[in-house]
């Protein structure tokens, strides 16, 4: 069954899938232009060149679109990746809870200015 275009009247059944690519296009349903589709339908032969070239321009525009997404989430990955190794590098902070060990004369230093600190005068 021929469908006819929606901006021509073409109504060759060569160019059916076209045609119906080019009326969900006419109602901004890129969803049903894609299910019909758009990104490797052939051009109707039989429809003005207007048609096709609208049919090109939609095309074109949503391979880009496409190409964006796919940047974009080749750089989200890079990133986190370059996060995960960045913190793996890290040194974690000393903790203060546990106080390092004095040298054994440091200590020794100590326990004797703190004894005679203790005591009364």
């Amino acid at each position: 069954m021929a469908t006819h275009c929606p901006h021509c009247d073409c109504i060759s059944a060569e160019g059916a899938q076209a045609h119906a690519v080019l009326a969900s296009l006419g109602m901004d349903d890129v969803d049903a232009a894609l299910a019909h589709g758009l990104l490797d339908v052939m051009p109707c032969l039989a429809c003005d060149t207007a048609c096709n070239a609208q049919l090109a321009t939609a095309r074109e525009a949503l391979r880009t679109a496409l190409a964006a997404r796919d940047r974009h989430r080749a750089r989200d990955a890079r990133l986190q990746r370059r996060k995960v190794e960045r913190d793996a590098k890290r040194v974690p902070k000393a903790s203060f809870a546990q106080a390092p060990a004095l040298p054994a004369a440091a200590a020794d230093v100590l326990a004797r200015a703190l004894a005679k600190a203790r005591k009364p005068r």
